[in-house]
This record gives C-alpha cells, sequence and structure tokens, in this order.
C-alpha cells in the first residue's frame, strides 16, 4: 500500500513537473511568434474597407502624396481584395530596384494582358521564358542597329519623311500624334520586319492606329476594374471586349506578315528581329529540340511588346518635346537653336555632336523627367520574402514602384514641378546624368 501511494505521488510530481513543461514551452512559443511578428511588422497603411479596399481612399491626380507624407516611403494599400506595397522617393525606389533586383524582379501580370498574352513575350512574362526572350531580343536588336550607327541611320531618314508630312500643313495647326506614331513605328518596323512602309499604306497605318487605341484601352476605367475584380468583368465588358478584339486583329496581321517573311527567309541575311527569331527556331527543331521557348505564339508576343512599349512610349516624348519648346519659346530660340547652329552648322545633327550639345541634351532629359509618361513602373511581384527598410514583405506580394515620386523627388531636384534644363548642367554648364532620372524604370 505504501508502495502504491509512494508511485501515485511520484506519477503526480511527473504529471505537474510536465504540465509545468508544456506551459513554458507554450510561453515561449507564444512569446517568439509575438516578437518574430513585431520584427516583421507589415508596411503600414490605411484601414481598408469591405471588398473595395482603399480604392474610395485615394487620390486619383497624386494617390501618393498623402500617404507618402503620413506612412513613409514603403506603405500599403487594398485595391480590392488585392494588397499592393507601394514604393515612393528615389532612395526607396533605387534601392528596391537596383539594390534588390532579383527580389523584386518578377512581373506581376494584369489580368487583362494575362488573357491574351498567356505569360509569353517580354514584357509581361516570368522565369525562363521571360530570360530567354530578353537575353535574345537584346542581342539581335543590338545586331539590326539599337544603340548603332545603323539606327541612327534609319532614324534621320525617317525624320526627313515626317518633315516633310509637317510641311504639308504649310504652318497651319494640327495634331502631331498620327504622323509622329507612324515614323516612330516605321523605326521599330526597320529592326522587326526590317524595312519601313509608306505613311499611306493602308495595312501599316491600321495596325499602328490599333496599336494606338489598345494602348488607350488600357488605361480606360472599365479595364482597370476588371483588372482589381476579374469577376464583375461580364458587366463591365464593353471596353474589354474592344481590348481583346484590338488584340486578336493586331495578331492577325502580324500573322500574316511572318508568313511572307516566312516565304523569302535566307538564314544567311536575316533581315530583322523576325528572321533572326524564325532561324533560331528552324536550328533548334533540325536539332531535335521541340519544347524551347522559340515558339509561334512567343515570336508574336514579342514583337507586340516591341510595337506597344516603343511606338507609345518614344512618340509621347516627342509630342511632349514639341509642346514644351512651344510653352517655353525662349528657352527654344536662345540656348537650344543657339547651340546646334554653332555646333553643326548646316550639318545633320547626329549623335557624334551630343558632347558638344549639353544644353540640347539638358532640354531632352529634362522633357522626359516632366512629361513623366510612364509614372509607376510595371507592377512587380515579390520572388522571396524581404524585410526592406525594416517592413517585412512576403513572397508573392505586388509591389508598385511608383517613378512619378522619383521625377518629382523634392529632395532630389531644386525645381520638381517645372520644366529647369538646369537639373542636367553642372555650375560649368556641362551636363550631367542624374541618378534620380528613371523615366523608365531601372534594373531588370
Amino acid at each position: 500500500m505504501e508502495l502504491l501511494t509512494a508511485f501515485l505521488q511520484s506519477s503526480s510530481s511527473v504529471s505537474l513537473l510536465g504540465t509545468l513543461v508544456v506551459l513554458l514551452l507554450l510561453y515561449i512559443i507564444s512569446n517568439s511568434r509575438c516578437k518574430s511578428q513585431e520584427d516583421r511588422k507589415d508596411p503600414p497603411g490605411p484601414k481598408r474597407l469591405p471588398l473595395l479596399g482603399n480604392l474610395l481612399q485615394l487620390d486619383l491626380q497624386r494617390p501618393y502624396n498623402t500617404l507618402l507624407k503620413k506612412y513613409g516611403s514603403v506603405f500599403t494599400v487594398y485595391l480590392g481584395a488585392k494588397k499592393v506595397v507601394v514604393l515612393a522617393g528615389y532612395k526607396t525606389v533605387k534601392e528596391a530596384l537596383v539594390n534588390h533586383a532579383e527580389e523584386f524582379g518578377e512581373r506581376d501580370v494584369l489580368q487583362i494582358i494575362k488573357d491574351i498574352n498567356h505569360d509569353h513575350g517580354i514584357t509581361w512574362s516570368n522565369g525562363d521564358c521571360w530570360k530567354e526572350m530578353r537575353r535574345f531580343a537584346l542581342t539581335n536588336l543590338r545586331d539590326f542597329g539599337m544603340g548603332k550607327k545603323a539606327i541612327e541611320d534609319k532614324i534621320i531618314e525617317e525624320s526627313h519623311y515626317l518633315i516633310e508630312v509637317f510641311k504639308k500643313f504649310k504652318g497651319e495647326a494640327f495634331d502631331t500624334s498620327q504622323p509622329i506614331n507612324y515614323a516612330v513605328s516605321n523605326i521599330i518596323c526597320s529592326m522587326v520586319y526590317g524595312s519601313r512602309f509608306e505613311y499611306d499604306d493602308p495595312e501599316f497605318t491600321s495596325m499602328v492606329d490599333r496599336v494606338d487605341r489598345y494602348f488607350q484601352l488600357l488605361g480606360t476605367t472599365s479595364v482597370q476594374l476588371y483588372n482589381v475584380f476579374p469577376w464583375i468583368g461580364k458587366w463591365f465588358a464593353n471596353n474589354k471586349e474592344e481590348f481583346q478584339k484590338l488584340a486578336e486583329a493586331i495578331k492577325k496581321q502580324n500573322s500574316e506578315l511572318f508568313s511572307r517573311l516566312k516565304e523569302t527567309l535566307n538564314p544567311q541575311m536575316c533581315r530583322g528581329f523576325v528572321d533572326a527569331f524564325l532561324v533560331q527556331k528552324q536550328n533548334l527543331e533540325s536539332s531535335g529540340i521541340t519544347n524551347s521557348h522559340f515558339h509561334d505564339a512567343n515570336l508574336m508576343t514579342t514583337v507586340l511588346n516591341l510595337f506597344i512599349a516603343g511606338t507609345e512610349t518614344t512618340a509621347t516624348t516627342l509630342r511632349w518635346g514639341l509642346l514644351l519648346m512651344a510653352k517655353y519659346p525662349k528657352i527654344q530660340g536662345n540656348k537650344p537653336q543657339e547651340e546646334l547652329n554653332r555646333v553643326t552648322g548646316s550639318r545633320q545633327v547626329q549623335v557624334v555632336f551630343r558632347k558638344n550639345l549639353p544644353f540640347t541634351d539638358a532640354v531632352i532629359h529634362e522633357t522626359q523627367r516632366l512629361a513623366n509618361i510612364v509614372p509607376m513602373a510595371l507592377p512587380r511581384k515579390m520572388s522571396q520574402d524581404i524585410t526592406f527598410q525594416g517592413c517585412f514583405i512576403k513572397k508573392g506580394t505586388t509591389v508598385y514602384p511608383l517613378l512619378t515620386s522619383v521625377l518629382y523627388d523634392e529632395t532630389v531636384w531644386e525645381r520638381p514641378h517645372s520644366f529647369y534644363p538646369a537639373h542636367f548642367l553642372n555650375k560649368d554648364g556641362k551636363f550631367v546624368k542624374r541618378d534620380a532620372f528613371m523615366p523608365f524604370s531601372a534594373g531588370l
């Protein structure tokens, strides 16, 4: 009996000790979790509404200004149910896109783009496809003149055609959008297809006009609503349907061009990017490789990426240049024109003269800065967890880098909201490239 009593007492002691150990472990785990959550705090942001998130709280003119002042340069907003981390200001955007390029490197594809691109091409793809297409495009576009004397000659030739169109208006007011779009598209055509088109070619003009309309629709309210709330797309389908029909029409036109190029393809003499892609595809298939990224869908999407991104950004920048020169005639007449006359005389303006045209160079850069034609870099998606500027951002989170906040950063630019070419000149009047000059993005 005494043995039994001793055993029971011993068992009670063991149970009590075990309970104490379990409670202690639970306390330690709970405490460590709380500490971990404190260490891994999310970027701050305004409280959200059910379903709508913060959509009703955003200032549509300058949505980042108020939030930047209140929450700092890294903050969270919800677009509907979608969590978005916003990066604002030069230092923050540069640190993310340049110093942490791998972590912030993936693209977050818009729903309407996902519907038509299916993760092909360069602009809206990720992983091996993006790497291979980007590498191939950069290499081959350089071969066909990008950044070289060859493309300069094509630009000069195209500028003469454009000037002739301008002269037809004999000094009367006219909309420059269409002829500038045609000129810029022809430069891209010369690299992609190996030839230019006449401005009255109906096949060419319809394709360029469709690309322009495609880009306009991408910014409409109904398309943006569809991207945020895909499930309500059927109730706001007008612009979405037009967008998709335009994409199909553009693809059909390009498919016909591809077919004509295939018929006259000479692997020993590639005329442009399409030829180079087709030759690479043939070489891989001849080697028995049939599952590469070099297939018709990737060719189509990559070519569309080059046209849509290249035409719209360049043409819009040129129109802003014309607008600013008209608005500030003293700047145009006093410095750039005087400088051009002194340096080039009656000769054709060429890149080789650039180092002797500091004020003209500054005017071009200041036009790009103030025009701010790409207010936000492509939406990013975190490729891995990261603690960034004291905030924890989880893998898969959507990130919006605001380029507007970089180009108008008051801590960097002396007169951020004014046209001030001196931003790019030193005290001796020499051109200076500014690190905060990010008109299109940075990093990968």
